[in-house]
């Protein structure tokens, strides 16, 4: 079978050892559910890459269906010493999509580990293996005729593990500081079979319900690293409000967004909203509402003029506040007026919302007002057109976190419009998510067409400049593509990088053998360090 090999091999692996590993791989899941050829493994590349790149190819894919099947593969990467990268859809672009860190690596794809385990109405949550989508899960929840709602994110073709274990944003209340996930059971390295929290305990009934446990609760340590593959996990989720009413705030002058920023700073601290608003400006509202060939077709970023002009012709202003309330129909419309009198002390800022139900928030006309309402949508992947359309469009995702003030929003937006405009050549894209009352995530949509390789090249580069910026200013990634994960990762670097020592510590502890996600979020394994 050596013609249907992937001309890529793991790190100082020979043919022939490869071929005997991938026996093995084929023997526990499967030679269906073993690729190898290059063709078969074109889904599981990074979309975003230049055709010709291939700094993070994968040498195989791999599609185990069971916990027992985990297992079973780690034993033969033990065994062989061949580095595995994990995923769960496999979705995550922006971020190098199902592409591992250390090239010839091979993918643990979790696809068909797509069970929804259980759904509690009763008490609020669902439990759910890696391959659930958002999709998945929102239409067991509407098979069950459950009336419960799941904060999701806004393209619903995501894994829910997934997204959550890389930190990704979520928009109702349980989204706040990303609050929804609760119990892990955990496949180790070395194969071993854990549980988090309650679920450590044999039959413990709180184990989705209680966040902590005995001692130390270690599921954030699951979260953007490399220790474990979580193959399930609790979920919270929202029983149906009386009222549901999505709204939206539209400011038409650039420097608006820092009077928005600090009221919705009031309002989220005092409880007036709660969940994950997102304040973006005319270039995103527009990416996914048009093509950019409609406005523009000069050299270099839009310039301000043309900006006005879509703003005016689209209607989304120069930035826009996409929220919800939720509750009982006295108190949203209470909460409504009062976040209507704030926002319109902004002068020229308009305000307005229309009450509606969970039930009827499937039949809603725009997809941010439907993921609001937790009913996932993909409408919002048309933006990554932008420049290549649909054959050729591509974006890398630079998102650091700010304090939620007004003077934190205008530096931060400054800085990013700055270096993607001046350096990379590129429009500025860029939308603030409150994570919650005191913090935001800027998140940057660097857009570029994957056919240009000089455009996707300085996009690239500046994003390696941008983490460098950022942290001189005192802003940090949350968040890490592959193509600069230990960059961003070396502006951490308090007590001589003593969290990262730290994280080394548990990870040769843990996988001594360094086979696990190697590299992931800047966590070497101790026989790599030396050329890292």
């Amino acid at each position: 079978m050596a013609d249907q090999l992937s001309t890529v091999l793991p790190p100082e692996c020979s043919e022939s050892a490869f071929e005997s590993a991938l026996e093995a791989f084929r023997q526990i899941v499967g030679s269906e559910h073993v690729l190898t050829a290059p063709t078969e493994m074109g889904e599981y590349r990074d979309p975003f890459w230049h055709t010709d790149w291939d700094d993070y190819e994968a040498s195989a894919v791999l599609q185990p269906d069971s916990v027992e099947e985990i297992q079973a593969i780690l034993a033969v990467a033990n065994e062989h010493r061949v580095p595995l990268w994990v995923t769960s859809q496999g979705r995550n672009n922006g971020y190098g999509g199902s592409s591992p860190r250390v090239r010839g690596s091979v993918v643990v794809n979790l696809r068909r580990m797509n069970r929804v385990l259980e759904i509690n109405e009763e008490l609020g949550y669902a439990v759910v293996e890696p391959g659930v989508s958002w999709f998945d899960l929102y239409e067991a929840i509407t098979a069950g005729g459950h009336k419960l709602m799941v904060s999701c994110a806004d393209l619903g073709w995501g894994s829910v593990i997934g997204n959550t274990l890389d930190h990704g944003c979520t928009y109702l209340p349980y989204g706040v500081d990303m609050g929804a996930q609760c119990g892990m059971e955990v496949v180790l390295p070395n194969g071993e079979l854990m549980r988090t929290g309650m679920g450590a305990m044999p039959g413990n009934r709180t184990w989705n319900l209680y966040k902590r446990g005995l001692g130390p609760t270690p599921d954030q340590l699951f979260m953007q690293s490399n220790f474990g593959i979580v193959t399930k996990m609790g979920v919270w989720l929202m029983p149906w409000p009386e009222t549901y009413m999505p709204f939206w705030v539209r400011a038409w002058r650039d420097e608006d967004v820092a009077a928005i920023i600090d009221t919705l700073r009031v309002l989220s601290l005092d409880g007036t909203i709660r969940m994950v608003p997102q304040v973006a400006n005319t270039l995103i509202f527009a990416s996914f509402m048009s093509r950019r060939s409609q406005w523009w077709d000069g050299d270099g970023p839009i310039p301000d003029p043309v900006i006005e002009k879509i703003a005016r012709e689209l209607e989304t202003g120069r930035w826009m506040m996409r929220a919800a309330l939720y509750g009982d129909e006295a108190v949203v419309e209470h909460r409504f007026a009062k976040v209507k009198a704030a926002f319109e002390t902004i002068p020229g800022v308009e305000v307005w919302g229309t009450k509606s139900t969970p039930a009827e928030a499937p039949g809603l006309g725009h997809p941010a007002e439907r993921t609001q309402a937790g009913v996932p949508d993909l409408e919002m992947n048309f933006m990554t057109g932008w420049y290549g359309g649909e054959v050729s469009g591509g974006h890398v995702g630079f998102s650091p976190v700010a304090p939620m003030t007004g003077r934190d929003a205008l530096a931060v937006r400054d800085l990013m419009r700055g270096l993607i405009e001046g350096k990379a050549n590129l429009d500025y894209l860029g939308a603030m998510l409150p994570i919650n009352a005191r913090s935001f995530i800027h998140v940057t949509m660097v857009l570029f067409d994957t056919a240009n390789e000089t455009q996707v090249r300085g996009a690239y580069d500046t994003c390696k400049l941008l983490v460098k910026e950022a942290a001189g200013h005192g802003y940090g990634e949350y968040r890490a593509h592959l193509d600069f994960m230990d960059l961003a990762v070396d502006q951490y670097s308090f007590g001589d990088h003593a969290q990262r020592r730290f994280n080394e510590t548990i990870k040769d502890a843990l996988d001594p053998n360094g086979i696990l996600a190697p590299g992931k979020s800047g966590i070497w394994p101790a026989s790599m360090r030396p050329s890292r």
